[in-house]
């Protein structure tokens, strides 16, 4: 078992773990660490605790110290000239006539490198642009190329649902979504209604997804015919979260709903297969 502490850099990014050394740290107290990139600014999200080995990257790597007032002083400082160099950027990727598209800049904490984030549709050589910018800026350049999820995230905005995005504010990391999530919750394939501003499938598809596996587990599929008390029938319908079904009685001209308590049996806890 490791000894760890959970710091985040981004509002709603991803937790890292780090060795906490003998520090008292809580819950959204600010500290200096070593990352891969350099030294880095960034808050608790999860307070001291013993993982297993399995989930941590070793080595792991140890907190600095606690961040102080200055430090604030420089994180601000840091955004402003960040703020400065995305105007720069921008000029220049016009300049080079790049076929790419400026999202974010962040300097590190440290001011060891620039970070330029772009989205683009294709490969971009842009070796004469880091040349550039690297004459201008005269520390350690980075374009990082990222995906339309994570420039989402890092803009933010509002959702079809009228609520700030949900990787803005609290999505650490980004979980697959698929077509099969929305026809299972039985919602409309048009991709105007299920994509995000993105425009790729809603993350939110994914966060009922396990009740309706489960739902979908234990009722019949639709067509399979069954024994009710009125009599045997067919399932025409389903009511996943509410476990409800529609049957069309066989024998009779009519078409009735049944929770799934009332068609199974009460000895086995098996539906009434018709085979």
């Amino acid at each position: 078992m490791y000894k760890v502490i959970g710091v985040r850099f981004k509002k709603a990014g991803k937790i890292y773990y780090f060795d906490p050394l003998d520090y008292e740290l809580t819950i959204d107290d600010y500290v200096i660490v070593e990352t891969a990139r350099g030294v880095e600014y960034g808050k608790v999200a999860i307070p001291v605790q013993e993982v297993d080995e399995n989930d941590v990257v070793l080595p792991l790597k140890k907190i600095i110290r606690p961040a102080e007032e200055k430090d604030v002083d420089k994180v601000e400082e840091n955004n402003l000239e960040a703020h400065k160099a995305f105007v720069i950027g921008a000029e220049k990727i016009g300049e080079h006539e790049l076929d790419m598209k400026l999202v974010d800049v962040e300097y590190t904490f440290d001011r060891n490198k620039i970070i330029f984030y772009f989205t683009a549709e294709g490969r971009v050589d842009f070796r004469n642009l880091v040349k550039d910018l690297a004459s201008i800026f005269r520390t350690r350049i980075e374009l990082r190329q990222i995906g339309v999820r994570d420039e989402a995230k890092m803009l933010g905005g509002i959702g079809p649902c009228g609520r700030m995005l949900c990787c803005s504010t609290f999505l650490g990391d980004f979980e697959p979504v698929s077509i099969k999530m929305a026809k299972d919750q039985n919602l409309s394939l048009n991709p105007s209604k299920i994509s995000g501003l993105c425009g790729r499938l809603m993350c939110c598809l994914k966060y009922e997804n396990d009740e309706y596996e489960e739902a979908k587990r234990q009722m019949p599929d639709i067509g399979t015919q069954i024994d009710t008390p009125e009599g045997p029938g067919k399932v025409v319908g389903l009511n996943l979260l509410e476990r409800l079904l529609q049957v069309s009685l066989l024998e009779e001209d009519q078409v009735l709903e049944y929770t799934l308590e009332e068609i199974m049996d009460p000895n086995n806890k098996m539906l009434h297969l018709i085979k």
